[in-house]
């Protein structure tokens, strides 16, 4: 039996759509549904049950899922043994990472990492949501919650701070805020609620509900040029605010907000000379980074 066909299995098992599959192959959805229907044809019964949302595992997919991530593990254990070409890490390591700590702070170093090792790949998956190391959606994933389910590796990667920031123009032309109370003149900037991927986005409640919000988004990048177009504001991480001449921190003292970002991986991946190299290369970069995530001063 063709393994790259049950590759495309596999990966369509786990995501439910042709689409989702294509993207972790790297190919178009017309060749995983190709391969899907080469692969029924061959076992002469249905694997998926075609809905409008997606593909839902059939009965003989079900039975066929053990056997074939149980071929995958084999194959992740000849890797393991194999050595790499040249003495250097290779192959692809998928990494996945909220939206703006992986655009601002992490897609630099990588790329630099890929350089330095020419035969190592790196996909960076800086999205809005949550990431799954059980759906294999990534191979190291950076989170804000810590993993407590699952056999894996997790480690504290880091701190950061958050603060509440306004456009100095914005701010010149609105009510002072010396006070909590103060912030009842202004209009904020926030996530969409019912789309928030993990309550430890959960800021304005702790210092002042608002009344309304101007703008909403599910996007940092966007409630950041959202606070620099003047419409009102928002929290937002230093890292990415506190480098912008335009923006000023808002109650200094008592809008700062902590969070922690996590770092994990699969335990059956540690050994993997590629996972070794991108993990220990976040690590160091991280702690390099320390000063800007958690920076000093009002601002």
């Amino acid at each position: 039996m063709d393994w790259d066909n049950l590759r495309y299995f596999l990966e369509l098992a786990r995501t439910g759509t042709l689409a989702g599959a294509a993207r972790r192959l790297g190919v178009e959805h017309t060749t995983v549904s190709r391969r899907i229907q080469a692969l029924e044809k061959q076992m002469g019964v249905a694997l998926f049950a075609r809905e409008a949302g997606g593909h839902r595992l059939a009965e003989a997919g079900r039975h066929l899922l053990p056997g074939v991530e149980a071929m995958e593990a084999a194959v992740l254990g000849v890797e393991r043994a194999a050595p790499a070409p040249g003495g250097g890490p290779s192959g692809l390591v998928r990494v996945g990472a909220t939206e703006g700590f992986g655009t601002l702070v992490l897609a630099p170093h990588l790329a630099r990492l890929t350089q330095n090792h020419p035969q190592l790949s790196i996909d960076l998956l800086a999205l809005p949501r949550m990431l799954h190391l059980s759906r294999r959606e990534a191979d190291i994933v950076i989170s804000l919650e810590r993993p407590t389910r699952g056999a894996v590796i997790v480690t504290k990667l880091a701190d950061y701070t958050l603060h509440l920031y306004g456009q100095r123009e914005y701010l010149a032309r609105r009510p002072l805020v010396a006070q909590r109370e103060d912030l009842r003149h202004h209009a904020f900037i926030s996530y969409v609620d019912d789309l928030l991927f993990t309550k430890e986005l959960q800021f304005l409640d702790q210092l002042y509900p608002p009344e309304r919000f101007a703008f909403r988004s599910t996007s940092i990048t966007a409630q950041y040029e959202a606070v620099r177009a003047g419409a009102g504001l928002a929290v937002l991480p230093a890292f990415l605010a506190d480098r912008d001449p335009i923006l000023a921190r808002v109650l200094p003292h008592e809008a700062r907000f902590t969070r922690t970002f996590w770092m994990s991986m699969p335990a059956e991946a540690k050994h993997l000379a590629r996972m070794q190299a991108v993990w220990g290369f976040l690590k160091e970069t991280v702690q390099r980074e320390g000063a800007r995530l958690v920076p000093k001063g009002a601002g």
